[in-house]
């Protein structure tokens, strides 16, 4: 049996237990109550499920954490490009948010896309769609580190 099949069948017994102390426990009636209906409507017993949601969030958890090194590893200014294009500026937006030429913010858009491993400030977007940039809108930026 491969890694991969023995994980997926530890997921899914922990995922029965957490059902069952769900249960046992009357705990969490709307998770428990979601989860069953979720059971009938895939027709999958419940511990499946669980388990499928449990995999899939910890993918996730990975993921994310991924994203946050790969951000840890960014310079200041890059931290603050990125954060702009998620903020949907335009490169000449950004420039002048930070006062610098376009062909500098096309270096750091080129640096953030390579450490990220994507092709596009779209892919960018979609990829930190989930962070809340919010706090960039009205941070002062022009100052150099």
């Amino acid at each position: 049996m491969s890694p991969w099949h023995r994980l997926l069948r530890a997921l899914r017994r922990v995922a029965q237990s957490i059902t069952f102390a769900l249960r046992a426990f009357d705990l969490e009636d709307d998770l428990s109550d979601s989860l069953q209906a979720l059971a009938e409507r895939e027709r999958r017993p419940e511990g499946e499920v669980a388990a499928d949601l449990l995999s899939i969030a910890l993918v996730q958890r990975e993921m994310a954490e991924a994203y946050l090194r790969r951000w840890e590893g960014l310079t200041p200014r890059e931290q603050q490009v990125t954060a702009l294009i998620c903020l949907n500026l335009t490169n000449q937006q950004i420039a002048e948010r930070l006062i610098v030429s376009p062909e500098t913010v096309k270096t750091h858009i080129r640096n953030v896309l390579y450490k990220f491993n994507l092709h596009s400030k779209a892919d960018l977007r979609h990829m930190l769609s989930d962070w809340d940039f919010s706090a960039w809108v009205d941070a002062d930026l022009s100052q150099p580190f």
